[in-house]
């Protein structure tokens, strides 16, 4: 085992610190605006050092301080602060520009209420005239005659990480992914786990119609395209009327 990373950091970069086809998207709204950045379910900072890296002052937002605490130590000299919180319950010393929930975070939370708790605490936080983005699931296209993905890897000091999506298991008004964890050691001895996460769907309108309680209005949509092991997502922006 890596002495430098605990197993809950480096799943987390095997699992979510690959993809990056949501990054010009973010950049984007970065350099449309004027201001710091908010990162909800920041994570080890995948896209919380994209754009700190850009020049942009960014703080990361998240309730799992072991990872903030991998994200304090790449961050460096960076402009990028942390917050230890829940995103449902978070009050921020300073006003940002522009918060972002990516990777379909919002959808981890459990119900409506869970999500206006939220959309309130962005809110509060955004300045005058600010936005908030957040990219969602709507539903999973339908299955094809494409390949099954491939594992998501990586390798720490002799130690090979594996994370295969084997199942995406769609209910009402939820999808449940279904992964395959396998590590490898530097003796080839293998050991592995299953793990699984819930996501919550719902609509583009109903996401709008649940910040409009909290003051917050719609302004555009985007889309995401897939990639090769990734499903698309739209982007939903939000903005805060003048005071």
């Amino acid at each position: 085992m890596s002495a430098a990373l605990g197993t809950e950091v480096i799943w987390h970069d095997v699992e979510c610190a690959s993809y990056g086809a949501d990054l010009p998207l973010w950049e984007e709204l970065a350099t449309s605006g004027d201001g710091t950045i908010l990162d909800l379910g920041c994570g080890t900072g995948r896209v919380t050092l994209h754009l700190a890296d850009r020049g942009h002052e960014v703080i990361g937002l998240d309730r799992d301080g072991i990872l903030l605490a991998a994200l304090r130590e790449r961050a460096g000299e960076l402009a990028v602060e942390t917050v230890h919180a829940d995103a449902r319950k978070f009050v921020l010393k300073r006003p940002v520009a522009l918060a972002l929930a990516p990777m379909q975070t919002l959808q981890l939370l459990e119900g409506s209420e869970d999500r206006i708790a939220c959309l309130r605490g962005v809110a509060a936080a955004l300045a005058p005239e600010g936005r908030f983005a957040a990219a969602i699931l709507e539903e999973m296209p339908p299955p094809d005659d494409s390949p099954p993905p491939l594992p998501d890897l990586r390798e720490v000091d002799g130690w090979v990480y594996s994370s295969l999506a084997v199942e995406a298991a769609v209910g009402p008004d939820e999808i449940i992914i279904h992964r395959l964890r396998q590590i490898v050691s530097p003796a080839g001895e293998l050991d592995e786990e299953p793990n699984r996460v819930r996501i919550e769907t719902f609509s583009a309108t109903q996401l709008e119609e649940e910040a409009a309680t909290v003051g917050l209005m719609p302004i555009e949509r985007h889309r995401i395209g897939p990639t090769d092991i990734h499903v698309g997502s739209t982007v939903v922006v939000l903005g805060k009327g003048p005071e």
